[in-house]
């Protein structure tokens, strides 16, 4: 049984728009991540890869500067398992940028890990990244 993951997450004084080409470009998603090599692009239908490999799908649909919609498939998954959709929607309130994320079809035994995952391995290293830039 799969399960799902929603988080809303602040970046104060950020522009979401810059937070959302930050996340489509591969040099900057490697270092927002602190050193997860990505491969991805702001091409509709493109395939990515993300965190050396370790994650992979595929770009759905977007909105420029305001959605970002994913097939989403981690390598320790089981091969029969169906990928996951990852739903970023980002928005501006005020001087802070925000990203409402939902995370669905995350298989149940991997629900923990991921949703710690995003925090440890995403929200954290990336406003990290952004209070050096």
């Amino acid at each position: 049984m799969s399960k799902i993951i929603t988080q809303s997450i602040q970046f104060k004084d950020q522009k979401a728009a810059a937070l959302y080409e930050m996340y489509l470009d591969s040099k900057k998603h490697s270092l927002l991540t602190a050193g997860g090599t990505a491969k991805i692009s702001a091409k509709e239908g493109s395939a990515f890869k993300v965190w050396g490999g370790y994650i992979h799908g595929k770009n759905l649909l977007l909105i420029k500067h305001k959605l970002i919609v994913q097939s989403w498939i981690a390598a320790d998954w089981q091969n029969s398992e169906t990928p996951s959709i990852l739903i970023l929607v980002f928005r501006q309130e005020g001087a802070n940028a925000i990203i409402e994320m939902t995370h669905s079809g995350v298989p149940a035994e991997h629900w923990n890990g991921i949703k710690q995952g995003w925090t440890d391995f995403y929200w954290k290293p990336w406003k990290s990244y952004l209070k050096m830039k």
